[in-house]
């Protein structure tokens, strides 16, 4: 019986042993390694939302990424003369570790989107419709990434294969040129172009999801980049062909600049960044791509360095008088002022007297004896865009990742004078040009412009660069990418407009008055943001302790000094003179 006994028990060891050892070989779908992780479309859908989510971080669009082209352009200035000093200035010291994280958010980025296009492959056509989608998006959002990667750092590191990530000699690697990294965007954007639905056959999906037409856009904007203007013009008409979609503009221009659904996503927009709208977000503010938080508030900052102290607002940038008085140059064919001047900049107006939502700053009225000003120190013009200052939403700022209006990053108002801006680089001023810039100008109640009025390239292109664009995107990004791809920097009489654009008076009285470059050399309180730049600095420089931690990795114009502009006119391209477009 005892023998019986112990043979029953050791057959029991060995069958819980084995049964223990079976369990051992299974598969812990709680943790995924990059082996077991991304062999599914369900897995490759979850990374796709991860990327889009890194585009929504400090170094990408929630704040620092996005203003410091904001203020690298003439329209903007930094009034709190701490955070965006050296950008504005164009004077980024090496050491400045702020002007790195870009670099480091946008790398991250691309990592994603990496890894997704190393599980799809190279043959699109085997691709199921979903996981053209997936690509597609992967595509976009690095194209994205090296879009804005290279218009800052000039020779940032091309990193396109995931397997590189998982060896330190390829991850830290060398410069791509300038070519190399457009070449790429352009590839990326192009391919996108062929894997995405249009937003027509999106439907639903579309919604805040990168489209055809949004690669279509974005890869106009890279081929102008380089003064490609006869392939940029193919791909803008095919976009106003709706080739790529259905695009229009909105009848109301400030309804690209509210939050919620009858608002975003709409019509006009090509592309933007998502935020969570006000009341729906969480609480922790999730600043890098390392913070996890499952409570992210998902909204942007932008509007708390844009909105004055007084509503609650960091107060770091201000509209320049430039922009201002160009609004205040032209009245709409009913007498009145231009439109957009209201949700451009938060100034009184007594034209504003039952337009919109009246003369209002942050839910309180606005008084003709009261001068709002963005700092309490320094005054500046308060910036209307992407703040709820117009909106009545909100009666101040909480600071920190809140706003909740979607930044729309490409407009069809974009296609459009890109468009005219191609179509006159080509052939000169054509009626074609001047009706797709009377596309935009009607909307918002201008005289139509005549064909008769422009005898020459130099002429419409003026009135495209300094009139129509900035008034329609004044104190949005883009500004100092077109600063450079025109030459700006690199003609003496396109220099001095510049500072005489970005010229300033502190004041807490009369921002509003018109200032004179001239006053920099009898006005201490009166300064030019473009004084300091030198050559090359036109760039962001590559950060010292990334070229410390690798070695293989050099500097860039802004590192070293080096003026540009023998490269930009060895390539064949030319600056267009300042015209004077009054005669």
């Amino acid at each position: 019986m005892k023998l019986n006994k112990y043979s029953f028990a050791l057959f029991l060891g060995v069958c819980t042993l084995s049964s223990c050892g079976d369990k051992l070989d299974i598969t812990n779908p709680n943790q995924q390694t990059t082996e077991t992780f991304g062999s599914n479309a369900d897995d490759l859908e979850e990374t796709v939302i991860a990327a889009y989510n890194h585009i929504r971080m400090e170094g990408t669009y929630a704040r620092v990424g996005y203003n410091i082209d904001v203020c690298r352009g003439d329209e903007v200035w930094n009034s709190s003369q701490v955070w965006y000093l050296p950008f504005d200035d164009l004077n980024e010291p090496i050491t400045d570790e702020i002007g790195q994280w870009s670099w480091r958010d946008w790398y991250y980025t691309i990592n994603v989107c990496n890894f997704i296009t190393s599980r799809c492959g190279d043959d699109n056509d085997a691709l199921s419709t979903r996981m053209k989608r997936i690509k597609g998006q992967a595509l976009f959002i690095r194209g994205l990434g090296y879009y804005n990667l290279v218009n800052y750092y000039q020779t940032p590191m091309l990193i396109t294969s995931y397997e590189d990530y998982s060896s330190l000699d390829k991850l830290y690697g060398t410069n791509a040129s300038y070519d190399e990294v457009l070449d790429q965007v352009e590839k990326d954007f192009s391919e996108a172009m062929t894997l995405l639905p249009s937003r027509d056959e999106g439907g639903e999906w579309s919604k805040g999801r990168a489209t055809c037409g949004a690669a279509a856009g974005y890869y106009a904007r890279a081929l102008m980049q380089r003064h490609k203007y006869s392939e940029a013009l193919t791909v803008l008409k095919a976009i106003i062909n709706k080739q790529y979609g259905t695009y229009k503009l909105m009848a109301n221009y400030g309804d690209n600049f509210r939050e919620g659904s009858a608002y975003e996503n709409n019509d006009e927009s090509l592309f933007e960044v998502q935020f969570l709208d006000h009341g729906s977000q969480g609480v922790d503010d999730e600043w890098t791509p390392v913070n996890t938080s499952p409570n992210a508030t998902q909204g942007h900052a932008i509007e708390s360095n844009f909105c004055p102290g007084n509503y609650g607002g960091w107060a770091d940038l201000s509209a320049s008088p430039w922009l201002y008085n160009l609004f205040k140059a032209e009245r709409t064919k009913s007498g009145k002022l231009d439109p957009r001047l209201y949700w451009t900049i938060g100034t009184y107006e007594s034209d504003w007297e039952g337009f919109e939502n009246g003369n209002v700053a942050y839910t309180q009225p606005m008084s003709p004896d009261e001068v709002v000003v963005t700092n309490n120190i320094n005054g500046g013009l308060p910036i209307a865009k992407w703040t709820n200052l117009r909106t009545n939403v909100v009666d101040k700022v909480v600071t920190g990742l809140h706003c909740g209006i979607n930044l729309r990053l490409m407009r069809y108002s974009d296609v459009l004078l890109r468009a005219a801006e191609c179509e006159n680089e080509i052939s000169g001023p054509t009626q074609q040009a001047i009706d797709w810039i009377n596309q935009v100008r009607t909307r918002a109640e201008l005289p139509e412009l005549k064909l008769s009025d422009f005898n020459s390239k130099d002429k419409l292109f003026e009135q495209i660069a300094n009139v129509e664009r900035p008034k329609e995107f004044g104190c949005e990004y883009g500004r100092g990418n077109d600063l450079i791809r025109w030459g700006f920097f690199y003609q003496a009489d396109r220099l001095k407009q510049l500072k005489e654009h970005g010229t300033f008076r502190k004041t807490l009285t009369d921002p509003k008055s018109p200032v004179s470059y001239s006053e920099t050399q009898t006005d201490p309180m009166v300064k030019s943001s473009y004084d300091s730049w030198l050559p090359g600095h036109e760039f962001l420089p590559i950060y010292q302790g990334t070229l410390n931690d690798n070695p293989n990795l050099k500097g860039n114009s802004a590192n070293d000094g080096t003026d540009n502009s023998s490269d930009f006119f060895a390539r064949g391209w030319t600056v267009h003179p300042v015209v004077d477009l009054s005669k």
